[in-house]
């Protein structure tokens, strides 16, 4: 063991059995479902952002690198920044309408809601 992994131990604090080893709780990542099964929302937001507006795209099953893969397209397509992460899309500005558009090109269900 790594003097580095003593994160990973934190609740064991002592064992006397040579043979034990840390059984660590590996994350699975859900698999992803197609993109006509996915049912997305995409909404302004406004809170906790000093009053500037974002486009929020929520709703999305499936990993992590599938996620940041759609975050990307729809950045570069709308030429903003934004980020990608927790389930959650987040596109810099107000780009809702070519958010959805672009959304049901690439074959997903698309709710716009909010305002």
């Amino acid at each position: 063991m790594n003097n580095n992994d003593w994160k990973e131990r934190l609740g064991v604090v002592f064992s006397t059995n040579p043979e034990f080893d840390y059984d660590k709780e590996s994350e699975t990542e859900e698999e992803t479902l197609p993109s006509q099964q996915q049912n997305l929302r995409v909404m302004l937001d406004k809170k906790q952002r000093k009053g500037k507006k974002v486009t929020l795209v929520t709703g999305f099953v499936g990993s992590t690198d599938d996620l940041k893969t759609l975050g990307k397209l729809l950045k570069t397509k709308c030429g903003v920044g934004g980020s990608a992460k927790d389930g959650e899309i987040i596109i810099q500005g107000d780009f809702r309408d070519k958010v959805v558009e672009i959304l049901q090109k690439e074959g997903y269900k698309v709710k716009r809601s909010g305002g």
